[in-house]
């Protein structure tokens, strides 16, 4: 049974739910500001003072530098597959707390946000604030959230997230009044705002009102069982996790905060966003945000997404765009009327070579861990060759670390073991007692092995082949072979698993701009994912059960430093945890960064306040979050 097929019992659920939720509503008795109605909404619904918060968020776009925006207009933008409809969620970026355009943390959908000896979290909604079905909103969604589905086995047989823990403790979760909830522990736990403010938060809210009638403990068991059978599902607990897509945007019948919300009755090839008409932020002249009134998602093929683009059928597009679609979409910038914005990746490197460092065999574990080969493989590197072949000189040659626009940046993170020297490595290759070679002018190995490397690539990106068979030139004058092996993602991360994967390229750190309050998850040996240290990954995530211990001296430095930033208590001393781990990074050169700051290409199409230079990144930034899309308006 599709979702729509529920509707019907959907509405009658909600009309009984909703008389004893009714004193969060109502109308603001006063509002500072002359609110504006928008234009174009369907009929029906209430006035834009009974629509919005009695506290809403007032965004003063003149303080940011940005104008104020007209009402209406549709964006058309292209994704690559059906599922990346989600994105919808990310780009829209209400969270309960969201990173500002100076990476500080802001409350949004929250009212406010008070931290006590950074255990004790008070979270209070803003009065009045309701979802988009028009259903109140406040504490008994983020109770129901942690109460009825986190800590339900049914639901979540896993258990609570581990942000939600501390050294393996729950929470105190209190209900205070209708707007307001607390979270305690009885240690610090920093992990808890930056969570919320992920592009893929984990939503610790839910419209109640909506789920309530699924959940094996409110709902009419025989209603429930019929709808389970329909939908072809075990019981109430897979019915309600299907009903329960906060971020998927699977389900268009679930209320949600975001800016725009899934239409009912779109297709799986053109998604109809439409405006969230209960939205809560509005700007300083009365206008409820956001501007624009849908956003258009189109499926096609991502290879051809760059040719639709150019042809102008998109207003905003970044997705399934590179550096090396730039110059074709220039060509078509004056004849379809959009301009081609370069924003800054925002990852530590647009590419890094990753050693393994869990490897299986151990000659080459022997190898990879002496700091000397690391430094002699980054020295034999020429990253501004790199940088000019493949990217006309825009990038920045150097380390996989943080950038410059990050508080925590050091010059010397980017440029430590960074410099083309192969003079220099060839000494250091030497040093280790590398000094036999065979009749090809190859190195060997200690145990005879010719000094070939097989870097494996996920077959994803072209640049990645490129830039490492340039590698390979420089790397040959030092006495090693490079070889390109591309694979799949799975593939990949299946021999990464079981320790055949000697060398890997993938994409740099995730978070290039962190802040000390932000986790420093990209630099510690803390998951299993990581190309460079699955075991050691895989021990921490398992908590001993699997992996293997860390014997490597920086490996356990880094263990110890992320787990004392997990308990840290103020930002200085986050601050000062951060500079040895990202110090530690450029010393021993773990990840070897080639180019960093590549420019994302981002079509903008008649659209306003879209900046011209940005960094473009997942975390933070979620895309077009961070600049807040729900600003971005047609000037005509």
């Amino acid at each position: 049974m599709t979702m729509r097929l529920l509707s019907r019992f959907l509405s009658r659920s909600a009309l009984l739910a909703l008389p004893v939720m009714a004193g969060l509503g109502g109308v603001s008795p006063v509002l500072a500001l002359d609110l504006q109605e928008t234009p174009g909404l369907a009929a029906g619904l209430p006035p834009v003072g009974e629509r919005v918060p009695a506290e809403p968020l007032i965004v003063d776009l003149e303080a940011k530098g940005r104008k104020t925006g007209v009402m209406g207009g549709t964006i058309e933008t292209m994704i690559g597959r059906s599922k990346d409809v989600r994105l919808i969620n990310a780009w829209g970026y209400a969270r309960l707390v969201g990173y500002d355009k100076d990476l500080n943390l802001v409350p949004d959908i929250l009212a406010d946000v008070t931290v006590e000896e950074g255990r004790i979290f008070t979270l209070r909604t803003r009065k009045g604030h309701k979802w988009s079905d028009g259903a109140p909103f406040g504490a008994e969604d983020l109770r129901y959230y942690y109460e009825d589905v986190a800590l339900n086995e049914e639901l979540n047989p896993a258990g609570l997230p581990p942000f939600l823990l501390v050294d393996g403790e729950k929470p105190v979760f209190e209900v205070l009044d209708e707007t307001t909830v607390r979270y305690t522990w009885s240690k610090p736990n920093p992990m808890f705002l930056p969570e919320l403010a992920k592009a893929r938060p984990p939503f610790i809210y839910r419209p109640a009102h909506y789920l309530k009638p699924f959940h094996g403990k409110y709902g009419d068991a025989a209603e429930i069982a019929k709808l389970a059978e329909q939908q072809k599902v075990r019981g109430w607990a897979p019915l309600h996790n299907a009903l329960d897509d906060m971020y998927g945007a699977q389900n268009p019948d679930e209320p949600s905060l975001q800016p725009w919300v899934r239409a009912a009755g779109d297709n799986d090839r053109r998604f109809s966003l439409e405006r969230n008409a209960f939205y809560h932020r509005v700007d300083a002249a009365g206008h409820q945000l956001p501007y624009v009134d849908r956003v258009v998602m189109t499926v096609a093929d991502g290879k051809l997404i760059p040719a639709k683009t150019q042809a102008g059928e998109a207003d905003l597009q970044a997705r399934n765009l590179s550096f090396s679609d730039i110059t074709v979409l220039k060509q078509g910038e004056a004849a379809q009327g959009y301009v081609t914005a370069l924003w800054a990746n925002s990852k530590g490197s647009e590419m890094s070579i990753l050693p393994n460092l869990t490897v299986k065999d151990p000659v080459w574990r022997e190898l990879l861990r002496d700091t000397r080969f690391r430094h002699a493989l980054s020295l034999g590197i020429d990253r501004t060759m790199i940088n000019r072949t493949l990217y006309f000189g825009l990038g920045k040659p150097g380390n996989d670390t943080v950038l410059p626009a990050s508080p925590l940046f050091k010059p010397e993170y980017r440029t430590s073991w960074a410099d083309y020297d192969p003079a220099k490595a060839n000494a250091l290759l030497d040093e280790i007692g590398l000094t036999q070679r065979n009749g090809e002018g190859t190195r060997l190995m200690a145990d005879g092995r010719p000094l070939e490397i097989i870097i494996e690539t996920a077959g994803e990106d072209s640049a990645q082949v490129d830039a490492l068979e340039l590698v390979s030139e420089t790397w040959k004058e030092l006495g090693i072979r490079l070889f390109i092996k591309p694979s799949q993602r799975d593939i990949l991360r299946e021999r990464s698993i079981t320790g055949e994967l000697v060398m890997s390229v993938w994409s740099g750190m995730e978070n290039g701009i962190p802040t000390a309050d932000m986790p420093p998850e990209d630099l510690a040996p803390v998951h299993g994912e990581v190309l460079s240290w699955f075991g050691w990954g895989d021990y921490w995530e398992t908590k001993g059960a699997g992996g293997e211990k860390p014997d490597w001296q920086p490996a356990i430095r880094l263990m110890d430093l992320y787990q004392n930033w997990l308990v840290s208590t103020s930002s200085d001393e986050r601050r000062a945890i951060w500079d040895e781990m990202l110090a530690i990074h450029a010393e021993e050169t773990i990840r070897i960064g080639l180019v960093a700051e590549v420019p994302q290409p981002v079509v903008v199409k008649g659209l306003e306040n879209v900046p011209l230079t940005a960094f473009y990144g997942w975390d933070p930034g979620a895309h077009f979050g961070l600049h807040r899309m729900d600003e971005f308006f047609f000037a005509k």
